[in-house]
């Protein structure tokens, strides 16, 4: 029996679309998790974009090793240029790129092929230098989170670095979602990042006001958009107890709905993870009064399934709500949503975190 030419492409073009359809149906469970991964990569490109801006050209920089019996008041020691004070140099440092920034006045570049920089290099990373204007600027990139116990004297700056373990019975890390040029949810002029940093400066306020003995290490206080490697590398380097990321939900479509309440993410391959992010959501959903929305896996989330400690993503609310919107607004509910946190850590240590 012959087969006309239209025959064949009507029994093509069904083929072509029960093969789509299988296709299609297969892939829609994955689908939510692919529009993830895609915002995550464009949110991470937009942070290493901010990143890079922000950083100075720096050239390398050699130590001068010292075997214990030379080493002084310090573990590290950069000689003070001539005539200028210990009191003049200005450090900082960034613990969410484990950065130490040395600022000395009137320096000159033949102080820097002196070999200005002395002791152990086992706490650093990269050691470089720039010239500034009239200033010079000795980098420093540890290995790892620590505290610094800085002292001087006529001739040294010194440098002692304490484990955070040194200093705290207790590590937090805790992260302000998005920020800079990467909003998040956005609905009706209100970007999610102010809203994730208004309540973590409020949960900054209550650690500061408490007498626990905790350190806790922010990955943001502004509108600054760390990349997640660095935020996750903050509580892996520090050696943290706890890692708690603050963010805001809203619906796949992005539509205002009737859709509210709090979830809490963790990390499905470990035990600890999951037992935290209940407290996590116990504690939020009793301190604001706001629906349990349950636990949600959250591994394709790159902080999560990077973090070496237990970890809670927690969504605070839906942005796509009207009413929780209105309320994730005010300062009271911020500032409530803040100590709900709190106390989940302070219950969190109690059962033996």
């Amino acid at each position: 029996m012959n087969i006309t030419m239209e025959e064949r492409a009507l029994k093509f073009a069904a083929l072509f679309l029960t093969v789509l359809t299988i296709v299609t149906c297969a892939a829609l469970p994955y689908l939510p998790t692919l529009r993830l991964k895609e915002q995550e990569m464009r949110e991470e490109r937009l942070a290493e974009q901010e990143f890079a801006e922000s950083q100075i050209e720096m050239q390398d920089l050699e130590i001068r090793e010292e075997t214990q019996t030379e080493a002084k008041k310090g573990q590290l020691s950069i000689r003070l240029p001539d005539g200028v004070d210990g009191s003049s140099v200005n450090v900082s440092y960034d613990y969410v790129t484990q950065t130490i920034q040395a600022r000395l006045p009137w320096t000159g570049m033949a102080y820097f092929d002196s070999y200005p920089v002395s002791g152990s290099s086992s706490y650093i990373n990269t050691l470089s230098y720039a010239r500034q204007g009239e200033e010079g600027v000795i980098e420093i990139v540890t290995d790892q989170v620590y505290e610094l116990d800085t002292l001087y004297d006529e001739e040294n700056y010194y440098f002692n670095f304490l484990t955070p373990q040194e200093v705290y019975d207790k590590v937090v890390v805790i992260d302000a979602g998005h920020g800079g040029r990467a909003p998040g949810a956005t609905k009706q002029g209100v970007n999610e990042k102010d809203i994730d940093l208004a309540i973590v400066l409020e949960l900054k306020k209550i650690f500061e006001e408490s007498d626990e003995n905790i350190g806790v290490y922010f990955t943001r206080t502004d509108d600054s958009n760390p990349t997640f490697d660095q935020r996750v590398q903050l509580a892996n380097k520090s050696g943290a107890n706890l890692f708690i990321s603050i963010h805001n939900n809203s619906t796949r479509s992005g539509r205002m709905s009737s859709t509210n309440g709090t979830q809490v993410m963790y990390d499905e391959r470990s035990e600890a993870s999951r037992q935290f992010a209940q407290i996590c959501l116990e504690e939020v959903t009793e301190g604001l009064g706001s629906r349990n929305k349950g636990l949600v896996e959250g591994d394709t989330i790159y902080i999560i399934r990077t973090s070496e400690v237990p970890v809670a993503l927690i969504e605070v609310g839906f942005m796509t709500n009207q009413k929780e919107l209105d309320l994730l607004r005010t300062e009271d509910y911020q500032r409530q949503a803040a100590k709900s946190v709190y106390q989940a850590v302070l219950r969190a240590f109690e059962e033996g975190y």
